[in-house]
């Protein structure tokens, strides 16, 4: 008897383990699979809460080499017809972005989702900022679509505040005028207001997204499920602005059903939807 062949939409995100389960490679996953998609892993560092220390990041980068060997078993597994959808979360250091650039650039891309993670909670400042050049100067041009937080959207787009939804516009422009990829800004907790407010720009459509805030803390994953949300939709054939509304409602779900633990955030729940 043989078995039937399926063909699913397939994306890869390229993201560290983050060991609790929240966020990270493994919400990317579990993104994706609720989506429909067939994810792929490639891990450029593994991070685990150190709750002796206020709960910051103890962050071990996976060897570039590593990484590069990944990215090298993925892209001849599954060619560009197969797999043209890459989602890119956490890197870390310099040496990771080099790596993840190099590989970029030996594939085309149809969409290259960037979460752009420019901070690790216990990470020196100096390494923190040189990760931060790295990333605008090597990844951020070869995205077709980003989804900077509050903080992000502000390092991004230049402004001093943005504590409105008419700032969050400004900057969700800024950043498209800057990097030419279609930008998703996400306001989430950070403005005030009933509503948890993003802005969709993409150079021509501004569109401002918004559910009604679900308490007013920022939940572990919700960021990386929502650019995997978007690189799902993406690799299923939806438009930008479709991708962005899909996603949108596919968090506010999982923000909904939370999972709580010891430690002192919630977590996401993908499968609410």
């Amino acid at each position: 008897m043989t078995s039937a062949q399926n063909n699913p939409a397939i994306a890869l995100t390229i993201a560290g383990s983050e060991a609790t389960g929240g966020a990270g490679a493994q919400a990317d996953l579990k993104t994706f699979q609720q989506l429909g998609v067939f994810g792929i892993v490639a891990l450029s560092c593994i991070v685990s809460f150190d709750p002796k220390q206020d709960w910051n990041h103890r962050f071990v980068p996976v060897d570039p080499q590593v990484i590069a060997d990944q990215l090298e078993a993925i892209t001849a597994a599954y060619q560009p017809t197969q797999l043209d959808t890459v989602k890119i979360g956490m890197l870390g250091t310099p040496a990771t972005i080099d790596t993840v650039a190099q590989s970029l650039a030996n594939r085309d891309w149809k969409n290259v989702v960037l979460d752009p993670v420019l901070i690790c909670k216990g990470q020196e400042p100096g390494a923190a900022l040189d990760t931060d050049q790295a990333l605008k100067a090597q990844i951020l041009p070869k995205a077709s679509f980003v989804t900077p937080n509050h903080f992000e959207s502000l390092s991004l787009s230049g402004l001093a505040e943005i504590s409105t939804v008419e700032h969050l516009k400004e900057a969700a422009q800024r950043i498209y005028d800057a990097s030419g990829a279609t930008v998703l800004a996400k306001g989430g907790v950070r403005l005030a207001g009933s509503e948890a407010v993003d802005v969709f720009y993409d150079g021509t459509s501004l569109e401002v997204l918004s559910s009604p805030k679900v308490g007013e803390v920022a939940v572990s994953g919700a960021g990386c499920s929502l650019a995997a949300a978007v690189a799902a939709e993406l690799a299923k054939g939806a438009s930008p602005i479709d991708a962005a509304r899909a996603a949108k409602h596919f968090v506010t779900k999982a923000i909904q059903a939370r999972v709580a633990s010891q430690a002192p955030f919630d977590a996401v729940w993908q499968g609410a939807r």
